[in-house]
């Protein structure tokens, strides 16, 4: 069951890496060309959440948590590894 856990965990992880990459708002934002339309985001979205569903029918909470634990810390993560990083100098202040 743990295996289970793990690889539902790393599957939506891999889509929601996927999903933030093609992000239209970042991406303008970056000035990159437009993103991942409606229906890929939402083939993504839909990929990152079926890997829970087996887990939440074992019943097993523990699991479900893990799972999705692993899951918000993943979307944090790479939140922060897009992130732009804001400009220390700001009117010639420090």
């Amino acid at each position: 069951m743990t295996m289970l856990t793990f690889a539902a965990t790393a599957a939506s992880v891999a889509f929601i890496l996927l999903l933030a990459l093609g992000d239209p708002k970042r991406r303008r934002a970056a000035g990159l060309s437009d993103g991942h339309g409606r229906g890929k985001r939402y083939l993504y979205v839909l990929g990152a959440v079926l890997p829970g569903l087996p887990i939440a029918l074992t019943g097993d909470a523990a699991m479900w948590l893990i799972w999705f634990g692993g899951c918000a810390v993943a979307g944090w993560l790479t939140a922060l590894w897009l992130a732009k990083p804001v400009a220390r100098v700001r009117n010639g202040k420090g």
